[in-house]
């Protein structure tokens, strides 16, 4: 009788040290996939952070857009981008004073662009150097009025483009230097 328990103890333990082996085995070939499969998987998501895996010459685009479709209706969209090798500034406001709902074309009540000097260029990459661009994710939230934050850059392959910026106080300085820049036509 003593002998029938040890054989089914380590028959458990056989059984389990089989699990454990396949187990280990699954995580192997999770781990071994190439780097564009792997990229896909949360536990091993990349994020990039500008200044280090994008260089300041790499960027082509950046889009900040935020919008509020409630009493007194806005609409914010602020991009910078390069065209011909020159760096530009784009902006556009609409606006519906007490009124509700998005805001149109025919809503504009300022809009221009600039062609930026190399230390305007420059002073955008220190508000946005640091932050963060992680593949795009969609998101069922309503209501939201952003800021919507995209970065576009020449090794993305249309993956990594959201961006956050590195702390709230960058944020904030680089709504007011495009404030700067809107006022400059």
């Amino acid at each position: 009788m003593i002998k029938r328990e040890s054989d089914g103890k380590r028959m458990r333990m056989r059984a389990g040290g089989l699990f454990i082996a396949g187990l280990i085995f699954m995580l192997m070939l999770c781990a071994c996939g190439t780097k564009e499969d792997t990229e896909d998987m949360p536990i091993f998501s990349n994020k990039k952070t500008v200044g280090k895996d994008i260089a300041k010459e790499d960027i082509t685009e950046f889009y900040y857009t935020e919008e509020n479709i409630n009493y007194n209706a806005f609409y914010q969209r602020y991009r910078f981008y390069v065209e011909d090798g020159k760096h530009m500034f784009f902006h556009e406001t609409r606006e519906r004073n007490n009124e509700y709902g998005p805001c149109t074309e025919k809503d504009v009540t300022k809009t221009g662009t600039i062609e930026l000097t190399e230390d305007q260029w420059s002073e955008f990459f220190g508000y946005v150097n640091n932050g963060i661009v992680k593949a795009r994710e969609d998101s069922a939230e309503s209501g939201g009025s952003g800021p919507w934050l995209y970065l576009y850059w020449t090794g993305d392959r249309s993956k990594y483009q959201q961006f956050s910026f590195d702390s709230y106080d960058s944020e904030t300085k680089f709504e007011e230097f495009c404030k700067l820049l809107a006022q400059q036509q």
